[in-house]
C-alpha cells in the first residue's frame, strides 16, 4: 500500500461505525449491513478521490445506494430481511459508534419491532426515512441517490413517518397529546426548565431543517444554544426551548397535536412531536415552506 492507500483506509475505518449503522437500520440484518459496507470499501478502492471533498458523506451515499440495491433485489425475491438475533445486532452495532458525533447521529431507539415496521415499507420509503429522519441527511442528498425530486423524496419520508408512528403509537389519545403540546409551550414561554425536562423524554431527539435553523439563527437571543440540524438529549433539547416559543400555538398537523407559528393564520414554522405516552419523543422543526405546504395544519383559534 502506499501512503495514500493507508490514509484511504483509514478514514474508511474511522466511518465505518455509522456506514454500519445506516446499513443495518436499511436492511435489518447485520450479515448484509457487512456486506454493504465491503462492498462500499470495494467502490472507494476503485474510485479516483482527488475530487472528493467530503468523503464521509460520499461514503454514506455509496453505502445507501448499495443498500438501496440490495432491498430491492430483496423485494422482488421476497426474502424475509430480519436476523432472528436483532437484539444482539443492534447492541453491536450501536456500541461501534466511536465519537460523540456518531452516538448523537445513532438512533438507539431502533429495535427489532421497528425494524419490523422498516421492513413493510417500500425500499425508497425505507431509504428516506432511514437516511432523513435517524441520521438527518438532507433531502436533497437523498433525492439524488433515489433519482427523484427534492419534493418527491420528503414525501417519501413523510409517508413512512405516518406510517411508523402509527405502528409505534397505535393507542395514541389526541386530547391527552394536545395537552402535552400546550404544557410544553407554556413551559417555554415561562423559561421553566424543570418542567420542559419533565415532559421530554431523556433521550429526546430535536430535529431541524435548513430554514429553521437559518431562523433561529435571526431571532437566536444572546446567550442562547445555538440550533443544529440534529440534537439529542432532554437537557440539550430543553435548552434550546426554554424562554422561547412565545408566538407559537397548538395546531393539528395531519391530524396530530402540533405547535405552529402561522402569523395572520398562515402556518411559517411547524414543530412536530412524536409522543411516548406524556413524554415527547422527537421534535421535528420544519420552516421549509414546500414541506408545510404538504400537510394539513388545523388551527385551533378561530
Amino acid at each position: 500500500m502506499t501512503r495514500d492507500d493507508d490514509w484511504l483506509a483509514q478514514r474508511f475505518e474511522e466511518n465505518r461505525p455509522r456506514m454500519r449503522s445506516v446499513a443495518y437500520r436499511m436492511l435489518g440484518s447485520a450479515s448484509e449491513a457487512d456486506d454493504a459496507v465491503q462492498e462500499a470499501w470495494l467502490r472507494l478502492s476503485r474510485t479516483d478521490t482527488d475530487e472528493v471533498r467530503n468523503l464521509g458523506g460520499w461514503l454514506t451515499t455509496v453505502v445507501s445506494r448499495v443498500a438501496l440495491d440490495m432491498l430491492r433485489s430483496r423485494t422482488s425475491r421476497r426474502e424475509d430481511p430480519l436476523d432472528d438475533d436483532a437484539d444482539r445486532d443492534t447492541a453491536t452495532i450501536d456500541d461501534a459508534a466511536p465519537d460523540p458525533e456518531g452516538e448523537a447521529l445513532l438512533a438507539e431507539t431502533v429495535g427489532p419491532a421497528l425494524l419490523v415496521v422498516l421492513d413493510s415499507l417500500a425500499p425508497a420509503e425505507r431509504l428516506a426515512f432511514v437516511l432523513h429522519d435517524l441520521f438527518a441527511m438532507p433531502f436533497d442528498e437523498i433525492a439524488a441517490i433515489l433519482d427523484r425530486t427534492p419534493a418527491a423524496t420528503r414525501q417519501l419520508a413523510s409517508r413512512a413517518r405516518r406510517r411508523v408512528q402509527g405502528a409505534r403509537a397505535p393507542s395514541a389519545d389526541p386530547a391527552r397529546q394536545r395537552l402535552v403540546v400546550d404544557a410544553f409551550l407554556a413551559a417555554s414561554r415561562n423559561g421553566q426548565f424543570q418542567d420542559l425536562l419533565a415532559l421530554l423524554d431523556p433521550d429526546v431527539v430535536l430535529r431541524a431543517d435548513e430554514v429553521a435553523i437559518e431562523n433561529a439563527k435571526a431571532g437566536r437571543a444572546q446567550g442562547a444554544p445555538e440550533l443544529v440540524r440534529l440534537l439529542r438529549g432532554a437537557d440539550a433539547v430543553a435548552g434550546v426551548f426554554s424562554g422561547r416559543a412565545a408566538h407559537a400555538e397548538t395546531v393539528l398537523v395531519d391530524g396530530v397535536p402540533a405547535a405552529a407559528w402561522a402569523p395572520g393564520g398562515q402556518p411559517r414554522a411547524l414543530f412536530r412531536f412524536t409522543f411516548d405516552g406524556d413524554r415527547i419523543t422527537a421534535i421535528d422543526m420544519v420552516g421549509d415552506p414546500d414541506a408545510i405546504a404538504e400537510v394539513e395544519v388545523t388551527l385551533f383559534r378561530q
